[in-house]
C-alpha cells in the first residue's frame, strides 16, 4: 500500500526526536525515511521510549544515503524541504497524496546541494513570531508539517 505522507529526516541526530517523529508517522499512517548516517543507532532505547510500542507499527525505511532515497522506490515523488532558509510559508503550498516532508538534522538543518536539489519553489519554512530565536524543535515541526498536509489532503 502506497502512503498517504511521506517524512524524511535528513542525517537526524537526535533518538528522541527520530522515535517522535516515528510514533507520529505510526499515528497518521505516513511512511517514515530515515537517510543514513543517524547520529544514534536504531537500537538506542531513547528511540525506543520515545517511539513506545508504536515503533513496531510504523511503516520506516533506513536509505543509506540520500543518493539510495532517492533511488528507492519507496520514496515520494515530490518532496518539500522544510527549511528557515526560505521565506514561503508552508501554509501558502498545496500538499497532495504521496508528498514527501523533507527535515534537516537538528544542528544544521538541510545542506546547501539539498536545498538546490529539491529547488527553491519545493522550499517552505514555518513561521514563527520570534525572530530572535532560530527554529522549533524537530518533532515538533514534523508534527506540524504532517497535519497541515493531512488537513489540506482531506484524510483523517
Amino acid at each position: 500500500m502506497d502512503a498517504v505522507l511521506h517524512l524524511v529526516l535528513f542525517q537526524p541526530e537526535i533518538a528522541p526526536n527520530t522515535g517522535n517523529v516515528g510514533r507520529l508517522c505510526a499515528l497518521a499512517r505516513a511512511r517514515l525515511h530515515l537517510i543514513h548516517p543517524l547520529g544514534f543507532a536504531i537500537t538506542d532505547k531513547n528511540l525506543k521510549r520515545a517511539g513506545m510500542d508504536y515503533w513496531k507499527s510504523l511503516d520506516v525505511h533506513e536509505h543509506a544515503d540520500w543518493k539510495a532515497f532517492r533511488a528507492s522506490p519507496a520514496a515520494p515523488k515530490r518532496l518539500w524541504l522544510f527549511t528557515t532558509k526560505t521565506e514561503q510559508s508552508f501554509w501558502d503550498v498545496r500538499y497532495a497524496e504521496g508528498d514527501g516532508l523533507v527535515f534537516g538534522n537538528e544542528s544544521s538543518g538541510a545542506p546547501a546541494w539539498l536545498h538546490d536539489e529539491i529547488g527553491a519553489t519545493q522550499c517552505v519554512t514555518i513561521p514563527h513570531a520570534n525572530a530572535e530565536l532560530r527554529s522549533l524543535n524537530l518533532s515538533t515541526a514534523a508534527g506540524i508539517a504532517c497535519y497541515e498536509a493531512l488537513r489540506q489532503i482531506g484524510l483523517p
